[in-house]
């Protein structure tokens, strides 16, 4: 029976970046690629080498598209009304769909852990590789004894929103 690789867990570093004005696909991507551990030379795609990532102003995150004028929304594009957070309760007909915008007023942290846990592998690592997630609204986290670094230059997204 083959042995389960474990990884010193004092080895894992971790990261802190504030999604103020990034775009929520190209942020998770970079997340994802930190969380898997594929920045390091050390990458084995079956063995769990990420770091941690605490995300900050997850309120304050963009998605493409036209934007729209809105009091309370300082950030609604046509594609945030458009896109659709479906989950299910387990019962019959017990399927729920959400707006992003009423997702966003509910719960911002779940934009981000959402597009991030879709680009993470679909299976037991995954899930394991998702609890390196920390998402908060806000500028304050309880994991300053981490002693966080700033997330790496090279993987920090383009603000930019052509348009």
């Amino acid at each position: 029976m083959a042995k389960k690789e474990v990884v010193d867990e004092q080895g894992r570093d971790w990261f802190v970046i504030d999604a103020d004005g990034h775009i929520v696909g190209r942020l998770a991507t970079r997340i994802a690629t930190v969380l898997m551990g594929k920045h390091k030379p050390t990458y084995t795609a079956h063995v769990d080498v990420g770091d941690c990532v605490i995300v900050l102003n997850c309120e304050r995150i963009r998605f493409t598209g036209n934007s729209m004028q809105h009091t309370r929304i300082p950030y609604l594009t046509t594609k945030m009304a458009k896109k659709n957070y479906a989950r299910y309760t387990g019962f019959p007909g017990g399927r729920r769909v959400r707006t992003a915008v009423e997702t966003w007023e509910k719960r911002p942290d779940m934009l981000v852990s959402e597009a991030v846990r879709r680009m993470l592998p679909k299976n037991k690592l995954g899930r394991q590789m998702l609890k390196k997630l920390r998402v908060f609204v806000g500028t304050n986290h309880p994991h300053q004894s981490q002693l966080p670094k700033p997330f790496p230059a090279h993987l920090v997204p383009d603000r930019k929103i052509k348009g």
